[in-house]
């Protein structure tokens, strides 16, 4: 039975890596918020998610279904090592949920709310004013926004997830020691620019940039991880009996 379960969550590690990769190449092409996001004004927001709600919404189903897959393989990772580090795997485990539940807050936002708000504003409705200050609020852009305070905790999670893994995963397959690597390259940039910015040496309009290099790194441990899991499904496989 444990076999079949082994196979079954490699199985599905596989595919979720193959799901973030496929999402991944959609979001080049889907738009997140208006042109200029971080300089774009309130009107010429509203103004652009009128004339582009179906796509504004795909893009962040799109980044709904990336984050759900990301979950997948993380989890999945999490079994990877729970022979070497049961502890730490349960914990990474627990932190993968939590970094769940954090990410669908601002997403399920930004399908639900935010095109919405734009029409009560686009339209002149008597709570007009109420939705100003919420798209304010919840603007996808700005770094010190509600709305994107919960993506960067969403990340810290992810960070910390990197941390209690790259050990345990390090005494792995070769692909898995890459994604060790990996993994260990996201939590420690991430925390390194989390302590410049708490220090003050991090300007606001650099905080997008400098995060997004890091944020490249988990592309390369899901690549890892892929080929992680196929060289475990390999491992796995039974072997039929001579006829």
């Amino acid at each position: 039975m444990m076999a079949k379960l082994d196979e079954q969550i490699n199985r599905l590690g596989l595919w979720a890596v193959l799901v973030v990769l496929i999402t991944f190449v959609i979001t080049l092409f889907l738009p997140l918020d208006a042109p200029g996001g971080l300089s774009a004004t309130q009107v010429e927001r509203v103004d652009w998610l009128q004339g582009n709600q179906s796509t504004f919404i795909l893009g962040w189903i799109n980044q709904l279904l990336a984050m759900m897959a990301l979950t997948a393989v993380f989890l999945s990772t999490t079994w990877q090592i729970r022979r070497t580090n049961p502890l730490r795997a349960l914990i990474a485990g627990l932190v993968t949920c939590a970094s769940f539940i954090v990410f669908l807050v601002p997403k399920f936002i930004a399908i639900w709310s935010i095109p919405q708000l734009a029409q009560v504003i686009a339209t002149g409705a008597a709570s007009r004013d109420m939705a100003g200050v919420l798209l304010s609020i919840l603007n996808v852009s700005l770094p010190f926004s509600l709305y994107t305070a919960f993506d960067y905790l969403g990340f810290w999670l992810y960070a910390l997830f990197a941390l209690l893994i790259t050990g345990p995963l390090f005494g792995h397959l070769r692909p898995a020691k890459f994604a060790a690597i990996a993994a260990g390259l996201f939590g420690v940039a991430f925390h390194g620019l989390l302590a410049l910015l708490l220090t003050g040496n991090l300007a606001t309009i650099d905080i997008e940039p400098a995060f997004t290099l890091a944020f490249v790194i988990i592309l390369v441990f899901v690549v890892a991880m892929g080929f992680q899991f196929r060289s475990a499904l390999s491992i796995s496989a039974p072997v039929e009996p001579p006829t």
